[in-house]
């Protein structure tokens, strides 16, 4: 076939193959400057994909008008606890939840100096959580005081120390091997690190520090390596652990012990002035956080309990058990390795042992879920086993494997989140008004958080449930909402408008109602959507949850303004 589109076209013929043979030309090229410098062009290019993946992923939390708040995990069963400040702006809450520990970290934001009473209970343990104190302040500084601000830049503090991180661990795995490849992607896109940037959480830039807190170190900068530990441990407690590199990598004169010890006093000292500061203002900081820590190894062995009397549970609709399994595995690969192959002069080993013994410690508040804590807060047990794991042997990169497993997590960890549960379509005109307040739909309480399918998108209800849809505009507005209702058992649904009822039906089992609501009228200002059943919510096995009916795919038009008509028109929505 070449051949005959070689006579048939010899002019097009070559210069395709022209082309070709500049392509690999020039590909020849590119590799001589990378190899020239010490890297390879395949590797470097691996290197960048993923740093697209991860934008990519992470672009995937934006929510138009709530920024990147999803990433924060504010629960709705904590909304009477709130700041008041907070409670003005909008941001993503999850429906039916208690929220993660980031939200309270983003409350802290608004006021680093504690001085706001609110603070006492809109957190859940303040003198605890308020230890943790270095990040919040910077979401404070980069935002200008301005809460919305404070509010994206704590959602995003997690995953900006995300690209630095892969910056710095560059001076260790360079992209010069595929070996290198594996430790530096097993790392960033780690369980550990991925729910860190997923729900906000300190430990991915805590890593950071100590991270250049060692480089400076390595780099001849021992004082400077100290003063960023030293921050770090304002960031987590855990983190001043790592100041174990500042010890002397040799028995050594008793001089440099004695600047160690220094360097030690410098390290804790910034921790130590806050403690003192939080017990004046808001009380004793002595909490060392409610069951995370244990006699040694006995949450541990726990944990490995849990995972197989879950693993009959396992699915693909359930993968976390094996999520768990893997975090098990690679910690103990880590650990194990750190203990059987003791290197006191390799900084970077003091750092590990250290963590590998609080791990025996650690309590069933760090171990317990799927797969848990463990992996984030021993982030840095996994860099030093990364770095210390010898290149050369195949024995060596199955024990570097087994140290990673949890890489294998990354996909779910940072899967796009379902949104939020409805899809609106409206002109700018209809969207907005002229203040820049916007068209809103609420899910009220009664309905759990939105799930998605390859092709669909639905919410489950827990029995009676209601939305709100807010009308920024002066003038009513027509709109068309669309969507389908399946429930749980055999039961009737009642749609009401502003309480008045729009229809009803009953809904026989396993069937789909398709509801095509048009010309409906919603006033200016707050308006609300209300679905009753008479009956109450059944189970679903092997899902605990219990529910009553499922609302998929709502679809809502904004099509027009139009003059308030007569008042028995207007309650009715017609």
């Amino acid at each position: 076939m070449q051949k005959w589109h070689k006579l048939k076209n010899p002019a097009a013929f070559a210069a395709v193959r022209s082309e070709r043979m500049r392509f690999w030309h020039q590909w020849g090229q590119a590799r001589a400057w990378f190899a020239q410098r010490g890297l390879a062009l395949e590797v470097t290019l691996a290197y960048g994909a993923l740093v697209a993946v991860f934008l990519t992923a992470l672009a995937q939390f934006y929510i138009p008008g709530k920024g990147f708040t999803y990433l924060i995990a504010f629960g709705a069963k904590q909304e009477d606890t709130r700041l008041s400040k907070l409670r003005k702006l909008e941001f993503h809450v999850e429906r039916n939840s208690d929220g993660y520990d980031a939200q309270y970290y983003a409350q802290i934001a608004m006021d680093p100096s504690l001085q706001n009473t609110q603070l006492r209970h809109a957190v859940d343990s303040l003198p605890y959580r308020a230890r943790r104190i270095l990040f919040p302040a910077v979401a404070y500084a980069f935002g200008f005081g301005e809460p919305s601000a404070i509010l994206q830049a704590y959602a995003l503090l997690s995953a900006v120390s995300w690209l630095l991180l892969a910056a710095v661990l560059l001076h260790w795995f360079p992209p010069r091997s595929w070996n290198n490849f594996i430790r530096w992607t097993g790392l960033l896109f780690s369980f550990g690190v991925c729910v860190s940037v997923r729900n906000a959480l300190v430990d991915g830039p805590s890593l950071l520090l100590i991270a250049f807190g060692i480089l400076l170190l390595e780099k001849g900068r021992p004082w400077w390596a100290a003063a960023v530990l030293a921050v770090s441990g304002l960031g987590k407690e855990t983190n001043l652990l790592a100041a174990a590199a500042l010890l002397p990598a040799t028995r050594g004169p008793a001089r440099n012990w004695l600047i160690a010890a220094l360097r030690g006093v410098l390290v804790v000292t910034p921790l130590a002035l806050w403690i003192v500061y939080i017990t004046l203002t808001v009380g004793p900081a002595g909490d060392p956080g409610a069951r995370n820590f244990d006699l040694p190894f006995a949450a541990y062995l726990r944990k490995w309990t849990e995972i197989a009397n879950a693993w009959s549970d396992l699915s693909v609709a359930n993968p976390w058990p094996l999520w768990g399994l893997f975090m098990l595995v690679a910690l103990t690969a880590q650990s194990l390795y750190l203990v059987l192959r003791p290197q006191w002069n390799q900084a970077w080993w003091r750092i590990g042992i250290s963590y590998a013994v609080l791990m025996i410690f650690l309590g069933d508040a760090v171990w317990e879920g799927y797969p848990g804590a463990a992996s984030r807060v021993l982030l840095p047990m996994q860099l030093a086993f990364n770095i210390l794991v010898p290149s050369a042997g195949r024995g060596w990169l199955t024990v570097l494997l087994l140290g990673n497993l949890t890489l294998w997590a990354a996909p779910t960890t940072l899967r796009a989140p379902a949104g939020e549960g409805y899809v609106l379509r409206a002109g700018s005109e209809l969207y907005t008004n002229a203040k820049g307040d916007r068209f809103r739909v609420t899910y009220l309480s009664g309905w759990y958080g939105p799930e998605e399918g390859s092709s669909s998108y639905w919410n489950w209800a827990a029995g009676d449930a209601a939305l709100s849809i807010h009308n920024p505009h002066a003038k009513p507005m027509v709109t068309r909402f669309r969507f389908g209702l399946t429930a749980e058992g055999s039961r009737q649904v009642i749609v009401r408008l502003n309480g008045v009822e729009l229809w009803q039906i009953p809904i026989p089992v396993g069937a789909k109602i398709s509801l095509n609501l048009p010309n409906l009228m919603l006033p200016p200002g707050q308006n609300r959507i209300d679905f009753v059943t008479d009956k109450p919510p059944g189970r679903r096995l092997p899902d605990l949850r219990f529910f009553t009916f499922c609302i998929h795919d709502l679809r809502i038009d904004a099509l027009r303004f139009e003059e308030p008509p007569g008042a028995e028109a207007g309650s009715r929505g017609e």
